[in-house]
C-alpha cells in the first residue's frame, strides 16, 4: 500500500487533468474488525489500490482514499461491503476482495443498460453465499431456474463450491431429500475395488474438494451425520449405473474426465424432483488414449435444450489468488497460439 512520505508531492498515477478527483475518508466503528478488513500488512487495501488505481492510506480505523471520483466511490463501497461481510465472522480473502470490487463496479454498468443491479446471493444456516463475478452471478441464476446445469471453465472460478452451496440450499429448504456426489476416479481406473476400506474411504482422495466445500458451508457435525445417515451420499461415477436418482441434488464434478458413455449413463439417472449439476474444466482432460470427453460432447448435444443451462467461465471469473487468473490467461493465450492456423 502506498504511504505518505518524502515523495508524496509527486504526480500520482491516477492524476488526470481531464477527470475530476476526490478525497474520501472512511471510518469504521470496530477497530478489531477494521484491522481484519484491512488484512495482514494492509494487503486487502493494497489489492483495492491496484485494482481501482487509487491511493488508500490507513490510520487506525480510518482510511483516506484519493483518486478519480468514481474509483474512490467504488473503493469506499467495496470496503463497506467487506466490513459488513466480516460481521458474520468469516475472514476476508483476496477472492472476497476481488469479488467486492467486481460487485461494486457492476451496478453502474447494469444501470446504463436498464438491467437489474447487484449479484445473486442466498443465505445458508452457516453463512451467506454471494456471487463474486458476472460469471458466477449467471451461474447462480441458472441454478435457480434450470433442472440441469453445465458449468465449464478453468480452476478457481467457483464451479464446484457454488454447486455444493446450491445443493446445500435445496437440502436445507427440504426441496430435496439428499445430495449425491459423483466424480470420475480416472487415476484408479478399474483398480478402485482393490483399494482398502469401504466405498467412502476408497473414493475420498478423489472427492476431497467436495468434502472441503461441505465443511465450509455446513457445520462439520451436520455433515458427518448426513454422511452416516445417507442424506449425503458418495457415489463414484462407475457405481452409478442402473440407478434412478429422485428427490435429490446430484453433482458430477471433474466431468471432463468422463467418457461419452459414462456421461450419457449419468445424465439418464435424473429422476423426479431432482436437480443435476455437471462441472468440469475442458482444458484438463486426463482420459487415456485421446478419448472424447463426455462433458464436451454433452454440452454440444444438449446444452441448449429447454430446462438445460450451460455456464462457461473464463479467467475473468477466477476468485482465487490474483496470480491464478494471470496463469490461466497465459495458458489460454498459449493454447490459442497453437490452434491458430499457420500461413501457407
Amino acid at each position: 500500500m502506498r504511504q505518505s512520505g518524502p515523495d508524496v508531492g509527486r504526480k500520482q498515477p491516477w492524476k488526470d487533468e481531464r477527470e475530476p478527483t476526490a478525497r474520501i475518508v472512511v471510518a469504521f466503528d470496530d477497530n478489531q474488525r477494521a484491522m481484519r478488513l484491512f488484512g495482514l500488512h494492509s494487503e486487502n487495501l493494497a489489492l483495492i489500490e491496484r485494482r481501482l488505481d487509487v491511493v488508500a492510506e490507513q490510520r487506525g480505523n480510518h482510511v483516506t482514499i484519493e483518486g478519480r471520483r468514481e474509483a474512490c466511490d467504488q473503493a469506499r463501497r467495496a470496503l463497506e461491503f467487506l466490513y459488513e461481510h466480516l460481521q458474520s465472522d468469516h475472514e476476508i480473502t483476496s477472492g472476497d476482495v476481488e469479488g467486492a470490487i467486481r460487485q461494486v463496479s457492476a451496478p453502474a454498468r447494469e444501470a446504463e443498460s436498464g438491467e437489474r443491479t447487484g449479484f445473486e446471493q442466498f443465505r445458508l444456516r452457516k453463512r451467506i453465499v454471494r456471487a463474486r463475478t458476472a460469471g458466477q452471478d449467471a451461474y447462480l441464476r441458472a441454478l435457480k431456474t434450470s433442472t440441469l446445469v453445465f458449468a465449464t471453465g478453468p480452476a478457481g472460478t467457483g464451479k464446484t463450491w457454488l454447486a455444493v452451496a446450491h445443493a446445500v440450499l435445496l437440502f436445507e429448504r427440504r426441496e430435496v431429500d439428499r445430495i449425491v456426489l459423483s466424480r470420475p476416479a480416472v487415476e484408479a481406473g478399474e483398480r478402485l475395488g482393490f483399494l482398502p476400506g469401504d466405498m467412502r474411504e476408497k473414493v475420498d482422495p478423489y472427492l476431497r474438494p467436495i468434502y472441503d466445500a461441505f465443511y465450509d458451508l455446513m457445520d462439520r457435525g451436520m455433515v458427518e451425520r448426513a454422511l452416516q445417515g445417507g442424506e449425503i451420499e458418495i457415489a463414484p461415477l462407475a457405481f452409478m449405473r442402473g440407478r434412478t436418482l429422485s428427490n435429490a441434488a446430484v453433482i458430477l464434478d471433474e466431468a471432463q474426465n468422463s467418457t461419452s458413455m459414462q456421461m450419457k449413463m449419468f445424465l439418464t439417472r435424473l429422476g423426479e424432483h431432482s436437480r443435476m449439476i455437471v462441472t468440469g474444466d475442458p482444458s484438463q482432460v486426463d482420459l487415456p488414449g485421446g478419448q472424447t470427453s463426455g462433458l464436451d460432447e454433452a454440452v454440444k448435444l444438449i446444452g441448449k435444450l429447454e430446462d438445460v443451462a450451460h455456464c462457461a467461465f473464463s479467467a475473468a471469473d477466477v476468485v482465487r489468488h490474483e496470480l491464478v487468473s494471470r496463469i490461466v490467461s497465459a495458458y489460454d493465450a498459449a493454447d490459442a497460439k497453437k490452434k491458430k492456423p499457420r500461413d501457407p
